[in-house]
């Protein structure tokens, strides 16, 4: 697994804390009574059933462990502390696409307070990457899979 630190909040921390809790007691424990109830039925070489709850259990507990490998890393970051006028961690930054002049604004957020409605990105997603360091008037060229893009800062700020 990988040792790089993942900057979180206090509350994201807390968020993905909850959820870790909640899938280790509630439902691996479910899906440990599926797998029990579908190996009560018989022959396991031909039971859909318990096939289905193992991979399922499976699935979980890989998402169990890099929830665990996520905290275990985790660096909870003062916002108050960020400097000013570089896209870092936590603020808010407002960019313009330059092959549409379309503009938009993105937070750049750690782990448990990724929201894509609200445009709160990773700061480990490939836009979160390409826009970290930039400084207003700066062009980010940033590749995702539709492309590359390139972006103008506009503004850096911190929501409150």
């Amino acid at each position: 697994m990988a040792t790089d630190r993942v900057p979180m909040t206090r509350t994201g921390f807390e968020k993905k804390r909850a959820e870790l809790e909640r899938m280790e007691s509630h439902d691996m424990i479910e899906i440990t009574k599926r797998v029990a109830e579908a190996r009560a039925l018989g022959d396991l070489s031909e039971n859909a059933e318990y096939h289905a709850a193992r991979e399922d259990q499976g699935l979980l507990q890989a998402k169990i462990d890099s929830i665990r490998d996520e905290l275990a890393r985790a660096a909870i970051i003062d916002l108050s502390t960020l400097p000013h006028g570089t896209v870092v961690f936590g603020c808010l930054v407002k960019i313009k696409d330059l092959a549409t002049g379309k503009s938009s604004a993105y937070q750049l957020v750690g782990p448990g307070d990724e929201d894509y409605e609200k445009n709160k990105i990773l700061t480990s997603s490939p836009r979160g990457k390409g826009l970290l360091g930039k400084k207003i008037g700066d062009i980010a060229e940033v590749q995702l899979p539709k492309g590359l893009y390139r972006y103008e800062i506009l503004d850096i700020s911190f929501p409150d």
